[in-house]
């Protein structure tokens, strides 16, 4: 076995205890905070994170997958650029989806060199381009009017006009 397997079941081990610590954080605070259960009543049943669609990694495991520094991910956030889900502890929780969103932010920050306030542009088309993309798909006959609503919405961006 390589190095590099050893160091990738190292890190999946140290995320997968982190998530079991957070998800039995929770489970144990929602059931302190319940009233008592009375005979008879079932068990209700208590969600995991990955089930409620929150965050799958805290700060410090995200920017070493990344390669990024902590408070480089907080400014991130700071000016908007993303939102990761929090703990009843207030830790940021970052999904598998705020990861691939943080690594197109890097690659336009490390490789195109833009701004942030570029990257904010750059991300508010994509996700214009995307969410027309999924309204073409879901109605074929709209294809000519979503694709143009779509571009009018970016050519408003570059104006500086809201979408």
């Amino acid at each position: 076995m390589s190095m590099r397997s050893d160091d990738q079941a190292t890190r999946a081990e140290t995320v997968r205890s982190l998530f079991e610590a957070i998800v039995t954080t929770r489970q144990r605070r929602n059931a302190t905070a319940r009233p008592p259960r009375r005979a008879g009543q079932p068990q209700p049943r208590t969600e995991t994170a990955q089930e409620a669609g929150d965050g799958l990694y805290i700060i410090s495991v995200a920017s070493r997958m990344l390669q990024m520094h902590p408070q480089t991910l907080r400014k991130y956030e700071r000016v908007g650029l993303l939102r990761p889900s929090r703990t009843d502890g207030m830790l940021r929780l970052y999904s598998e989806r705020d990861i691939a969103k943080l690594r197109m932010i890097k690659h336009l920050v490390d490789e195109l060199r833009l701004n942030l306030a570029g990257v904010e542009m750059a991300m508010a088309v994509f996700d214009r381009l995307s969410t027309a993309r999924s309204d073409m798909d879901r109605t074929p006959s709209g294809r000519p009017r979503a694709f143009d609503r779509a571009m009018h919405d970016i050519l408003e961006l570059f104006q500086g006009r809201p979408a």
